[in-house]
């Protein structure tokens, strides 16, 4: 499960589950005293617990922890610590696609931030149908499904009530872009094609989800798994 909380990835494994602790900046214990001046870089708490994760995510929320780059939280048991993180949302379903064309990845500039396109479901609409509709919508292209992609949460507040957005990712191939435009009523001012290393030049003023996504394909791409 890849979770955003204010744009930084929270990641919950199972104590299982191989962790090595020098990629960590800092190694912690549920039950070790810390506040969120410690939270820097990297960090890994063992034996997370639901009332840790209550009390991270009101931190993750509430304070501005612009020196932490991931937390990661191992558990024993994991499943039960995903629903109770769950439960202290609104689940909204969404989804989008990394779309491509020789070689070329769709990246859209909204809000000041670069972005894939992608966007809520209609009520009843299966996620593939969605998706497809939401990239066709927001860029006028036309695209035909190669792949599923990793899926993202992502957390934010709406009208007083906490969201956490659950999208569904597709790898997709442009099959006519001859009147690509930016959808305007969804405040997209460009549509732009980039070489894989465009895009990564960007990434930087992109969401973290949107830029684990990119970075996620590139890697498949390299490894040959796509």
């Amino acid at each position: 499960m890849n979770v955003f909380i204010n744009d930084i990835p929270l990641i919950i494994k199972k104590s299982n589950e191989k962790v090595y602790r020098h990629h960590y900046d800092l190694v912690l214990d549920a039950d070790n005293h810390f506040t969120s001046k410690d939270l820097v870089g990297d960090v890994l708490i063992k034996r997370a617990d639901p009332l840790l994760i209550d009390r991270i995510v009101r931190l993750m929320e509430v304070k501005k922890l612009k020196k932490l780059n991931s937390l990661t939280l191992v558990a024993n048991k994991k499943k039960q610590l995903i629903e109770h993180l769950k439960d202290q949302f609104k689940i909204v379903k969404a989804g989008g696609g990394l779309v491509l064309k020789d070689g070329k990845i769709l990246m859209i500039y909204r809000l000041g931030v670069w972005d894939l396109p992608k966007g809520k479901l209609n009520k009843g609409e299966k996620v593939l149908d969605g998706a497809v509709r939401e990239v066709e919508e927001e860029c006028n292209i036309k695209v035909e499904v190669l792949n599923k992609l990793p899926k993202t949460w992502h957390s934010y507040a709406f009208k007083g009530k906490k969201i956490l957005k659950k999208t569904s990712w597709y790898l997709m191939q442009c099959t006519d872009d001859s009147l690509m435009k930016p959808q305007a009523e969804e405040f997209i001012e460009e549509v732009r094609w980039m070489t894989p290393e465009e895009a990564m030049e960007v990434l930087p003023k992109a969401y973290t989800s949107i830029a684990f996504i990119v970075r996620e394909y590139l890697q498949s791409l390299k490894s040959g798994k796509v």
